[in-house]
């Protein structure tokens, strides 16, 4: 058997819930062009989308959209374990800990196999999985600050009550329709690492506050989906457009990462990095001051990187503007990739709905490179054996 790092390439699994086409930079949910969902969808919709298969009709988006709207509100025990942590605990380790304990509250039965009797369980804790998403970030923005939070409003849609459970102000009706685009974008994107954890672990029948908890701890690397709290860091770093040539220059000629620059299945540019940068060009240029000298930075940078990478394929992926995104809206850069755990929770719900259907617990094998036969020895004897070896 050929070993293959990371599995790149290897087949894990068949889905019907997302396509993508690396060489022609393409992304569909179910069939859907990812442009025309974030132009013309809502994050509730896409949900739906990626839940069932079919964009729901109007009763049924709307029966969904109060279930989530009614399901904001957490327990007072899960406000208490969240005030017992510490107040430097990164908003990932919040998530990963305060999801998993969800457990406690919605708990299953080992034998759910995704069955017809099993249905009403799934449905329940697939619509209080990601109504607490959101409302548990926003929480946690003001907790980690020594505030109280701010509870959540039932006459807003999930974008909407976003903004304002975490800014306390009515929400800017153009910056949530560009956040509801966002959390589209983010929604689901293959078998990526946090997605395949959510199978390996629902492959157990784990309870799926544990599934999810477990895919919130892979999304938290840097590798995944902290590059886009990286890209804040670079552009703040760049300070200036004009120091944008010499500080990509001085990265390639030592090997450094360009955050938000390039992707594993991408050999064009990231379709949700387009279509972001179109909504949030139009939406900044509509603000009186103009774009932001982080924009025109991270602008800068983008035709620094097409000019010197782009023969190799490499171009900005869905982080690099997200991020921009975030910190125009005045989010913190702490929150920036629990905000992509919020929107990828209607992915890995989806994912480990699919895999109850057809579930065999995942078990890969190994190709083993250790030592042959060893002999035990008493442990006085050892030293003089390992000194005998390395001679």
């Amino acid at each position: 058997m050929d070993y293959i790092p990371g599995l790149a390439g290897v087949p894990a699994t068949e889905s019907k819930i997302s396509f993508i086409d690396g060489q022609k930079g393409i992304l569909s949910y179910r069939g859907y062009d990812i442009q025309e969902l974030a132009e013309l969808s809502s994050f509730e919709e896409t949900t739906l989308l990626l839940l069932f298969g079919d964009l729901p009709t109007a009763e049924e988006l709307a029966r969904f959209d109060t279930q989530l709207r009614e399901n904001r509100r957490v327990k007072y025990n899960i406000r208490e374990i969240m005030k017992n942590l510490p107040t430097t605990t990164h908003p990932m380790h919040m998530l990963q800990v305060v999801v998993a304990s969800l457990a406690s509250f919605y708990p299953s039965t080992e034998y759910m196999k995704g069955g017809t009797e099993n249905q009403d369980y799934i449905n329940d804790v697939t619509v209080k999985i990601i109504a607490h998403m959101g409302t548990l970030v926003a929480m946690w923005e003001h907790m980690r600050n020594g505030f109280d939070p701010i509870e959540p409003r039932k006459d807003l849609n999930y974008a909407e009550n976003f903004l304002y459970m975490v800014t306390g102000e009515e929400p800017d009706k153009g910056w949530a329709r560009l956040l509801d685009a966002i959390l589209i974008l983010h929604a689901e994107h293959t078998i990526n690492a946090s997605t395949f954890t959510t199978m390996v672990t629902g492959s157990t029948l784990a309870n799926p506050c544990s599934v999810i908890s477990s895919a919130i701890a892979s999304l938290s690397g840097p590798l995944h989906g902290g590059a886009n709290q990286k890209v804040i860091e670079m552009l703040d770093e760049i300070g200036r457009p004009e120091n944008a040539r010499a500080y990509i220059e001085e990265r390639l000629a030592n090997k450094k990462v360009i955050w938000g620059m390039g992707h594993r299945e991408y050999k064009t540019k990231d379709p949700r990095a387009t279509i972001l940068q179109k909504l949030s060009s139009s939406m900044l240029e509509g603000k009186s001051e103009g774009l932001s000298t982080t924009f025109q930075i991270a602008l800068e940078v983008e035709k620094v990187c097409e000019e010197l990478l782009g023969h190799k394929g490499v171009y900005p992926n869905v982080d690099f503007y997200s991020g921009i995104l975030y910190k125009e809206m005045g989010f913190d850069v702490g929150i920036f990739t629990p905000i992509f755990a919020v929107a990828r929770s209607a992915g890995w719900m989806a994912h480990w709905r699919e895999q109850l259907q057809n579930n065999k617990i995942f078990r890969p094998t190994q190709i083993y490179s250790g030592s042959g036969t060893a002999c035990y020895l008493p442990v006085e004897q050892r030293g003089a054996a390992r000194e005998k070896k390395l001679k």
